[in-house]
C-alpha cells in the first residue's frame, strides 16, 4: 500500500458572479429578446387577425398577395438549388485542391455578407438592363433580365450564395482527404466517390445550408426591390408587396401576407432546430472556428 498522499483538485467554478447577477443577466437577455423578437411576431398575428380570421384569409386570397405568394416560392425553388450545387462546388474546389488565390477565392464567396443588398440590385441593373449591351440584346431576343423574373433570381441568389458553401466547408475540411483517396486507388470514379463518399458525410451540413439559403431567399428585400420594378401581380414578391400594401394603409393584408412569411420563417426556424438536435455531432463541424 503506498503511502504517497493523494492531492485532491479544488474544482472552481467557471465563472465568479453572484447568483443575483446571473439571475440579472437572463433577465436582461429575456427582456431584449422579448422586446425585438417575440412583440413584433405577436404584434404582426394580432394585427393580422384585428378584424377576423376570414377578412385575413380573403385579403390573402386577393389575386396580388397570392400572385406574390407564388413568386416568393417560384424564386426559392429556383435559386436555392442552385446555390446548393455552386455551394457544393465551392466547397469541393477549396477543400479538395491547393492552388494559388484560395484565400481570395473565400473572401469572395463572403463578398454578399458585406455588400449592401441594394447596390447588388445596382450591379445587376448596370449589368444586365435594357440600357446595357448585353441587356439590351437580351430584351430585342424577348428575354428581359431586369424587371422580370431572371433578375429577381439572380438577386436571390447573390445575396444568398455564401450560406451553403459557408457550411460545408469546415466540414470538408474537417473530413480531410482520406476516403476520398481511399476510393479513388479502389477504381472509383469521381461521381461515384462524391455520391457514396462525399455526399453522405455533408449531407447534414448541407441542408442545414440549404435551410438558411431558403429562409434568407424568401424574406430579401432590397436587392429584389431595386432589380424588380415592383410591378403588381407580376415581379412583386411577398416582402415587396407588404410594403406597398403597407404604404397604402391596407393594414389587414400586409400583415396577413407578413404572417404567411413569419409562418415560413418559423417554419424554417423550427426544422433548423430539429436538425441541430437531431444530428448535433455531424453539424458540429459546421460552426467550428
Amino acid at each position: 500500500m503506498s503511502d504517497t498522499p493523494q492531492i485532491q483538485t479544488a474544482h472552481r467554478p467557471v465563472t465568479t458572479e453572484t447568483p443575483a447577477f446571473r439571475v440579472a443577466l437572463i433577465l436582461v437577455v429575456v427582456l431584449f429578446l422579448a422586446l425585438l423578437l417575440f412583440a413584433p411576431l405577436v404584434a404582426v398575428f394580432a394585427e393580422a387577425l384585428s378584424k377576423g380570421a376570414v377578412e385575413a384569409v380573403k385579403s390573402l386570397a386577393n389575386p396580388e398577395a397570392a400572385s406574390a405568394i407564388k413568386l416568393t416560392l417560384i424564386v426559392a425553388a429556383i435559386a436555392v438549388p442552385l446555390n446548393a450545387v455552386f455551394g457544393i462546388a465551392a466547397a469541393w474546389f477549396i477543400t479538395k485542391y491547393d492552388f494559388r488565390g484560395k484565400a481570395l477565392l473565400i473572401t469572395l464567396i463572403d463578398l454578399p455578407f458585406s455588400v449592401s443588398p441594394v447596390v447588388a440590385g445596382l450591379c445587376l441593373v448596370l449589368t444586365f438592363g435594357a440600357n446595357t449591351a448585353v441587356g439590351g440584346w437580351l430584351v430585342a431576343q424577348g428575354y428581359p433580365i431586369v424587371f422580370a423574373l431572371p433578375s429577381i433570381i439572380l438577386a436571390s441568389m447573390f445575396v444568398t450564395f455564401p450560406f451553403v458553401a459557408r457550411e460545408l466547408i469546415p466540414v470538408m475540411i474537417e473530413q480531410g482527404r482520406a476516403e476520398e483517396e481511399a476510393a479513388l486507388t479502389l477504381g472509383a470514379s469521381g461521381w461515384r466517390i462524391f455520391f457514396t463518399v462525399t455526399l453522405p458525410n455533408i449531407r447534414w451540413a448541407l441542408l442545414y445550408g440549404v435551410l438558411l439559403c431558403n429562409a434568407r431567399a424568401m424574406g430579401e428585400f432590397g436587392a429584389v426591390a431595386v432589380v424588380s420594378g415592383k410591378i403588381r401581380g407580376q415581379t412583386a414578391t411577398m416582402p415587396i408587396t407588404i410594403e406597398m400594401l403597407y404604404n397604402e394603409y391596407l393594414s389587414v393584408a400586409a400583415f396577413s401576407l407578413a404572417a404567411v412569411l413569419a409562418l415560413l420563417a418559423l417554419l424554417t426556424l423550427t426544422l433548423k432546430t430539429l436538425l441541430e438536435w437531431r444530428y448535433a455531432d455531424q453539424l458540429a463541424a459546421a460552426h467550428r472556428p
